[in-house]
């Protein structure tokens, strides 16, 4: 998780008006794993409220960012994160050598 702090919410919308709107509009689209996701959905909020001055949040930055500044509760929960992008990339990296 990334505890934000609510009051750099700056000169957009309140915090809760934000996360209220930013989930009613996705509420109606589709989950994407690699375009239209919950970092695009948390981004969404961000540019609403103007979080730390700031309404250029996207799905990369925000991935970005909670990659750089997350903490996690317990090694268990760092491992059910990590472990399957490391799979992935794992069988990814095994297909290019093996097929190379």
């Amino acid at each position: 998780y990334w505890q934000l702090d609510p009051r750099l919410v700056t000169i957009g919308q309140s915090w809760d008006d934000s996360v209220k709107q930013a989930s009613d509009e996705y509420m109606h689209r589709m989950h994407h794993l690699c375009c239209d996701n919950c970092h695009s959905h948390v981004s969404m909020a961000l540019n609403l409220m103007r979080y730390n001055g700031k309404s250029n949040y996207n799905m990369v930055s925000t991935f970005f960012l909670f990659t750089i500044h997350s903490k996690y509760i317990s090694f268990w929960s760092f491992l059910k994160t990590w472990i399957p992008f490391i799979v992935l990339i794992s069988v990814i990296i095994g297909l290019v050598i093996y097929f190379k």
